[in-house]
């Protein structure tokens, strides 16, 4: 497709890069500025704060691509900037910096940023941390040193895969979660009991029913933490691991309709039908009603969905969800979304130490977890792709094959 419309992209993450990256597979060859606020190309983040943060990967190989593909594909990428206003009238973007963009169409893709503990209760104190970006795991490496105490504040993936990586580092951790049980929000208690037996192999203490009244500093640091049951603890650092909300200020500004997120259509569309919205920022049509994916799975999906539609193609975007969690040796892969399950079934792997957590809502199949267990997550997404509920005697049958619940293909003399 040969056009002269500039594409803007606001934001210069996973769901950006990878729209200017589809556009260009596409061989739609109109001009793309994307814009970044850190002062480094699109990088993966789930490495952040897993192999990066350990020291196993260095920045570079996150890269999604050198620095000379964007030249080469006519992607001019501005760095260290933001947007400050949408001029909608106008087709244009104020920079932070003063430049002024036109474009003729226009992609938010400016991700979440993580909540962050009120000052009141010591939330700006030095040794308060979040996990998100390049800059936030350079601190925490600074900060995660071999005997050092950290208080982690959030029993969900963030504060869960934290966890992990700070003892792998040789601190000593404790997690607090206010609700019932950690991953209350986003699993089954089966997973979550699981999880919380590997943490406690690992010597993790987790404190569930329990939160944060304030944490305690000295000389502008965190040197404590009173928990809700009136304990007092000292803590050397802590990490904030309690959700995160959408970036979409901007929009909203900017007179667009916003929920919980941007609100687009089916093809990524905003209420203005030349801005598209894509990724975690993004609040899209879901069954009955909207949702939020945060995710990197869903933010790239959407993206090159959205980017097919910006070429002139594309289709509705349904996504097929799936996630994963890496901690310790353990790998935890999720398919489908579990919203609204009424059961679960816990089956055992075929290996020690492998389990899968089934998930039904309305006696249709929706979701599974998979514990170190490749072939329920495969077998698992497989059928949700089908659209097919196994029968749950044969899957509660820890000798019956999981392959054997997908359907049959005959081989092709046979349909002949």
């Amino acid at each position: 497709m040969a056009t002269t419309e500039r594409l803007v992209i606001v934001g210069a993450g996973q769901a950006g890069f990878a729209a200017a990256a589809k556009l260009r597979a596409l061989k739609d060859d109109r001009p793309i500025t994307m814009i970044g606020a850190e002062d480094v190309h699109p990088y993966q983040r789930p490495p952040l704060s897993k192999k990066y943060l350990l020291g196993d990967m260095s920045f570079d190989r996150l890269l999604f691509r050198p620095e000379q593909w964007y030249a080469d594909n006519n992607v001019e990428i501005r760095l260290s900037t933001w947007v400050e206003e949408i001029r909608r009238d106008e087709k244009q973007v104020l920079l932070q910096d003063g430049v002024v963009l036109d474009y003729g169409t226009l992609l938010l893709a400016t991700g979440s940023t993580p909540r962050q503990l009120p000052a009141s209760i010591g939330g700006t104190l030095d040794g308060v941390y979040v996990m998100r970006d390049k800059r936030d795991a350079d601190l925490l490496a600074e900060a995660m040193l071999p005997g050092r105490r950290v208080l982690i504040i959030g029993g969900g993936y963030i504060g869960l895969e934290a966890a992990a990586v700070a003892r792998y580092r040789g601190l000593e951790v404790t997690v607090i979660e206010m609700a019932d049980r950690i991953l209350q929000r986003t699993s089954a208690s089966q997973t979550a009991d699981i999880i919380r037996s590997i943490h406690a192999a690992h010597d993790v203490v987790i404190r569930e029913k329990t939160g944060l009244d304030h944490l305690i500093g000295k000389d502008d640091h965190v040197i404590g933490g009173k928990l809700s049951d009136g304990t007092v603890i000292d803590v050397d650092c802590v990490i904030v691991g309690i959700g995160v909300t959408p970036n979409d200020q901007i929009a909203d500004m900017a007179g667009l309709d916003v929920k919980n997120g941007i609100v687009v259509d089916d093809f990524g569309r905003t209420s203005d039908p030349s801005i598209f919205a894509a990724g975690d920022c993004a609040s899209f049509p879901w069954q009955d009603g909207r949702i939020r994916f945060e995710s990197v799975q869903n933010a790239v999906d959407q993206a090159e969905a959205v980017a097919a539609v910006i070429a002139g193609g594309g289709a509705p975007y349904r996504p097929k969800p799936w996630f994963w969690s890496d901690q310790y040796d353990v790998k935890l892969q999720i398919a489908g979304f579990n919203l609204g399950y009424d059961q679960t079934l816990l089956r055992p792997g075929a290996r020690e130490g492998s389990y899968s957590v089934w998930y039904f809502k309305a006696g249709e199949f929706v979701s599974v977890d998979a514990i170190n267990d490749a072939t329920a997550y495969v077998v698992g997404r497989k059928l949700l792709e089908l659209g097919i509920s196994p029968d749950k005697v044969a899957l509660a049958d820890p000798g019956c094959d999981l392959k054997q619940l997908l359907p049959r293909v005959r081989p092709l003399e046979e349909t002949a």
